[in-house]
């Protein structure tokens, strides 16, 4: 039986929505009754007062939220790197800062990750531009035919992990393929996934940072990252 979760928030420019997703973490981890719990928040080099408000709810409740801070911004993937390395518990959730999500539903999640290693949500109606979701769709089919990754939402950022997971994988990715490359190498090694539902909503405030122009980056990481991946022997 799991209860300590450590909850990993990655943030870049996200002033307008930083304090409302931390305390909604915090509110919906205390609620669970747990062991020991934390929120860490991860400042990706903002140029906002992100790191600003991190800092003050950090003073707030030292014993459950910490705060990273990066200078210069060095991408989503090294901000999750940081969160998960940095975690101190026996699982590891992360979602983004963006308030898209309702993270109380982290509770349907606990259940499922007794028989596996890691839960991924699957978003059951998107709130995203049409151009996005297009993107998202061949990105998704892409990922699912060449890695065998029997995942319908590989980029949706609600997934629990169990801690063991970031023993063994090691994050290459520096920007956007850093779902991916988790679930492929999960898969590799032969760790267990299981997919739950979420509900997912307009982002309130802000702008999301991922551009169409990622698209080219993403796929140069694809093909790096499978050539490593194919290149290790499974064995420790």
């Amino acid at each position: 039986m799991f209860d300590t979760i450590s909850a990993v928030l990655p943030a870049f420019d996200e002033e307008e929505n930083i304090e409302t997703a931390t305390r909604q973490m915090a509110d919906a981890l205390r609620s669970l009754n747990l062991r020991d719990w934390e929120v860490i928040i991860v400042d990706d080099g903002s140029r906002d007062r992100t790191g600003e408000i991190a800092d003050r709810l950090v003073a707030e409740d030292p014993d459950h939220i910490r705060v990273f801070h990066h200078n210069p911004n060095k991408g989503y993937a090294q901000a999750l790197k940081t969160g998960f390395t940095g975690a101190r518990h026996q699982l590891i959730f992360y979602t983004d800062s963006d308030n898209q999500f309702d993270v109380r539903e982290i509770s349907a999640l606990l259940p499922l990750i007794e028989d596996a290693d890691l839960v991924c949500g699957f978003r059951i109606y998107r709130f995203d531009p049409l151009s996005r979701l297009v993107l998202s769709w061949g990105f998704n089919l892409l990922v699912r035919i060449i890695f065998r990754i029997n995942v319908r939402d590989i980029d949706c950022a609600f997934k629990l992990f169990r801690r063991e997971i970031f023993d063994r994988i090691e994050i290459e990715s520096k920007k956007f393929f850093v779902d991916a490359e988790i679930l492929a190498k999960a898969k590799y090694y032969g760790f267990r996934m299981c997919e739950i539902g979420v509900r997912h909503y307009p982002r309130p405030a802000g702008r999301s940072t991922v551009r169409p122009s990622h698209i080219f980056s993403t796929l140069r990481e694809l093909t790096r990252i499978w050539i490593n991946i194919h290149s290790k022997p499974k064995h420790k």
